[in-house]
Parts: structure tokens; C-alpha cells; sequence
């Protein structure tokens, strides 16, 4: 099982967690010449936000704001693994998150949140998707989760059954008006 002293690069410039973390398993039925790797401060440059841009509103980041966002998530320590997926040309064409959540519940339990899957509209229906999927998977349970979640819309809800999950209630949301 994995350890918080084991997960966490000792600086912020390096991955966001440990290559360790990431399954062989899943990483081996990826297509040729295509790695799946812990997220790089140097992923600004490599095409990310343009993947993120296929799931939803990205708007206009600096590199210095994602530097700092990237740092902050790098101080968590133990709440934040995101993922890429690159290609053979090394550019970002995938993406996912699993963001930990510790709980009074289930013995001081950890549940893991999967979100911000993406994969590039040219690069759909390589399995990608599914690879993001197992492999968040597998560093929710590697970290001790007692379960995953997500939230999909009714129309992706197909995809998410076939990665294993199923419907255990209803989402809701409260939005803010950004002032």
C-alpha cells in the first residue's frame, strides 16, 4: 500500500505524484508509442488546457496563474492526482483527476473523486477514456480509497457503466455568480 512519504516529489518542478502510482498494467494496453504519466508543471506548454477545453469552459490562463495553481496542488501532498495521456509526439491528448477526500465516515475513511476526464476529439475511440478511467482506478485504491465516484451527464452515463461504475444517486449542483 502506498505511503504519504512515498507519493510526493520533493519539489514542485517535478510530476505532481509518483510515477509508482500509475498502474504497468494500464499503461501497457495504451496504444503504441503512447504514455500515460503524472502531471508536469510543464504540461502548460504541452497542450493540457486545450484537452480541458473539450469537456467544458477553461478561459484564459497565464502560465505564471497555472504555475501557481500547479504549486499549490504540489503542497496538498496527498489530495490530488491528475493524469495525462501523450502521444508519440509527447503531447497532451488525455487527461483525469482523482481528488482524495479524507472523512469521519467508513473509520476516518478516503474517497476518491474522479473528474475532468477529456480526450481530445481526434483521439476518441482509442480506448483512452477508459485507460484515464482504470488507471485513476487503481491510484484511488493504491492510496487507500474505500470507494470512487464521479458525476457524468445522462449521456456519457453509458461509457462510465462500461468502466465499471453504476448509477448510486443523483447529482446536484448550486452555481455562483462569479462577482
Amino acid at each position: 500500500m502506498w505511503s504519504p512519504g512515498s507519493r510526493r516529489p520533493s519539489t514542485t518542478s517535478g510530476p505532481l505524484f509518483s510515477q509508482s502510482l500509475i498502474s504497468t498494467e494500464v499503461s501497457s494496453a495504451l496504444p503504441d508509442n503512447y504514455t500515460i504519466r503524472p502531471l508536469q508543471r510543464s504540461d502548460y506548454k504541452s497542450g493540457l488546457l486545450d484537452v480541458l477545453r473539450v469537456l467544458t469552459t477553461v478561459g484564459d490562463i497565464s502560465e505564471k496563474a497555472w504555475d501557481e495553481r500547479y504549486d499549490w496542488m504540489a503542497r496538498r501532498g496527498d489530495e490530488y492526482f491528475i493524469l495525462v495521456v501523450c502521444n508519440g509526439e509527447k503531447k497532451v491528448v488525455g487527461t483525469g483527476a482523482v481528488v482524495v477526500e479524507r472523512k469521519f465516515i467508513h473509520n476516518l475513511g478516503l474517497v476518491g473523486h474522479i473528474e475532468d476526464i477529456a480526450v481530445t476529439k481526434d483521439q476518441q475511440g482509442k480506448k483512452l477514456g477508459l485507460r484515464i478511467i482504470q488507471a485513476l482506478e487503481y491510484i484511488a485504491e493504491q492510496v487507500g480509497c474505500y470507494k470512487t465516484i464521479l458525476d457524468c451527464s445522462e449521456e456519457n452515463e453509458g461509457f462510465y457503466n462500461k468502466c465499471g461504475f453504476k448509477r448510486a444517486g443523483l447529482e446536484m449542483a448550486h452555481y455562483y455568480d462569479k462577482k
